[in-house]
């Protein structure tokens, strides 16, 4: 007998061969049947008593199983609702999304919202992040006004200020903010010189890029800004470096010596016009001095004249005697009384008039400035002149 065929008894009085054999002609499990039967089970579970042997038994154990499916969907409606309780951190907002669009912006502290319905996006708001620019050779190579290539690396700081547009305003802020940077360098760049980008002009080229690149970001709506933007390096490219290495050099030497010559002028200038401040300050006393003297003689002649027009030989005669002391003041005097005397006198005139030279080179090198010269013989003058009219005025 082929295995296909149905069993049966034979002539041969052989069993049923066929290997399902054993099932003979039962049907399909009953679906209710298994429905009670797990029913049975979750009561038997959650203290039920299961049993098929009567209809009252079959009502209570569909009455527990029921009960058990309302306890599992309460507990799953519990699970489902904590696991929408989150906390917002200081310095961050959370971004609500429902079904995929936009809803809310919350702030930091405890918040709930309903899974598979909304999602929730924590953004850090006052992280600072940093892109760096320039470390890859196509980045690094900017040209300038004067047609000179320049290697040039920045570091660019910024901070999220509106979570919303920063999540949905831009694809990749990352990519965004480098190439906005990118471009803000190379426009900043050519409008300046290479000497002014790799000496003087660090801080105002920094300056510029930075304001340049805000822009460019406001303009997107990227919610992004720049906090601090540092230019890390600027130099010629490695081919030319000896080239300007020598020019900065040349420049330095340039300023060394501008500097030098700025402190000798510093230390010249005050001297010179101390001196020359001086030099007036003396001519100043002198023309003083000088006019104060001619006003003096010029109110002795006065004096003078008044008494020679009251006494002309007097006056003539003791303007002589005067006039003759004031000479020989500074002479070598040999008073001789040859009165009713023979003796023959000796007058070594050889001494006397080697010793006259010697005087008066004493008298010029005592006496430093001319000024002083003219000084004492006025005085003397106007002093002898004095004593004299009182003289004559006793008399």
């Amino acid at each position: 007998m082929a295995w296909n065929e149905p069993g049966g008894s034979g002539n041969n009085g052989s069993g049923n061969k066929d290997p399902w054999g054993n099932r003979g002609n039962q049907g399909p499990p009953d679906l209710d049947e298994f429905i009670k039967k797990l029913q049975a089970k979750l009561g038997g579970l959650f203290g039920g008593k299961g049993g098929s042997g009567s209809t009252g038994g079959s009502g209570a154990s569909s009455n527990a199983g029921s009960i058990s499916l309302g306890l599992i969907a309460i507990v799953l409606l519990g699970v489902w609702a904590l696991s929408g309780i989150y906390i917002v951190d200081q310095g961050r907002q959370g971004v609500v999304q429902q079904f995929g669009a936009f809803n809310t912006i919350t702030e930091p502290g405890p918040h709930w919202y309903p899974r598979f319905i909304q999602t929730v996006e924590i953004v850090d708001v006052e992280d600072i992040r940093s892109v760096n620019l320039g470390h890859v050779s196509d980045e690094a190579l900017m040209l300038t006004q004067d047609e000179n290539i320049i290697d040039i690396k920045f570091t660019v700081q910024y901070k999220v200020k509106d979570a919303k547009d920063f999540l949905f305003n831009v694809r990749d802020p990352d990519l965004t903010l480098r190439q906005a940077t990118e471009s803000a360098v190379r426009e900043v760049i050519g409008k300046n010189k290479l000497d002014f980008v790799i000496t003087d002009g660090r801080v105002a080229v920094a300056a510029g890029v930075g304001e340049l690149i805000q822009n460019i970001l406001d303009s997107y709506g990227a919610g992004i800004t720049v906090v601090n933007l540092n230019m890390q390096d600027a130099q010629p490219p490695e081919q030319v470096q000896q080239a300007f290495d020598d020019a900065i050099k040349a420049r330095e030497d340039k300023q060394r010596s501008i500097n030098e010559a700025e402190a000798y002028s510093n230390d010249v200038l005050p001297r010179a016009r101390g001196k020359a401040a001086r030099v007036v300050e003396e001519a100043k006393a002198y023309q003083e001095e000088v006019v104060a003297h001619a006003e003096g003689e010029t109110e002795r002649f006065l004096k003078v004249l008044g008494e020679y027009k009251k006494a002309p030989k007097v006056t003539r005669e003791r303007m002589y005697l005067d006039a003759m002391e004031e000479v020989m003041a500074g002479t070598s005097k040999v008073m001789l009384d040859v009165k009713n005397s023979n003796n023959l006198m000796y007058l070594p005139l050889d001494k006397i008039i080697s010793r006259k030279p010697s005087v008066v080179e004493s008298d010029v090198t005592s006496t430093p400035t001319t000024t002083t010269r003219r000084r004492a013989p006025a005085s003397s003058r106007d002093s002898r002149f004095n004593e004299r009219q009182r003289s004559r005025e006793v008399r």
